[in-house]
């Protein structure tokens, strides 16, 4: 069952005088629980077909289907709360908030949701532990290592349960052996959450781990291989 669907989708941008085609007719379909790597070189459109899927940019033409939601059927108010309720994100540069503990980060998403005090307390415990943080609840992001970041960032974005998580190029500021840690963990996630993951990213280690690459190059998709 497909849980994102996009047909024929096209974006220019316009750098000054210069117009940039950043995805050029993109077909793709990702069946729920997936673990999908979208690679290719700077530039090539991963990152912007991404976004889109994220409701975080508009495609100039095509169609966009996510967990059922037609975008070209939703106005602004109608994607924010898509992109609240069933799309968790994770960002390269963390994007954590500074003035916030570990627990009050995983938390936020919950708070914008309504979720109640006491259940946004014990959910964001329980998947702190999950992600080797236990004990950590408290410290605040600069307390906490590029990998301990990363891996509230990824709590965050799965807390709630969300159909669909977004990595844009995850393992970009981290080790290797961090990085091979945070693969490890959002796969086990995938596994026994069901949870659906898709990655932009140029690194080898995530394209090796994922069980479907798919390359795109000059704003196409050039090959989509899923492992045996």
């Amino acid at each position: 069952m497909a849980i994102v669907e996009t047909e024929n989708i096209k974006k220019t941008y316009s750098q000054g005088k210069v117009k940039v085609n950043a995805l050029c007719g993109v077909d793709l379909m990702v069946d729920k629980a997936e673990f999908v790597a979208l690679a290719g070189p700077s530039g090539s459109g991963k990152t912007t077909l991404l976004n889109i899927i994220g409701g975080l940019d508009l495609p100039d033409s095509g169609r966009v289907i996510v967990d059922n939601n037609n975008f070209a059927d939703m106005n602004q108010a109608s994607l924010a709360s898509l992109r609240l309720h069933k799309i968790g994100f994770v960002f390269q540069a963390f994007n954590l908030i500074p003035v916030l503990s570990a627990i009050e980060n995983v938390e936020y998403v919950m708070l914008l949701q309504g979720v109640p005090q006491n259940k946004r307390h014990k959910r964001a415990r329980a998947i702190l532990d999950d992600v080797g943080l236990e004990g950590k609840y408290d410290r605040r992001p600069a307390e906490l290592s590029g990998g301990q970041q990363q891996r509230v960032a990824v709590a965050r974005a799965i807390v709630s349960g969300p159909a669909i998580v977004l990595a844009d190029e995850p393992t970009a500021n981290l080790d290797s052996k961090t990085g091979e840690d945070l693969l490890l963990m959002m796969k086990k996630m995938n596994k026994e959450k069901k949870v659906t993951f898709i990655f932009s990213t140029h690194d080898n280690m995530v394209m090796d781990y994922a069980r479907r690459l798919v390359t795109i190059k000059d704003g196409l998709i050039v090959n989509d291989e899923t492992k045996s």
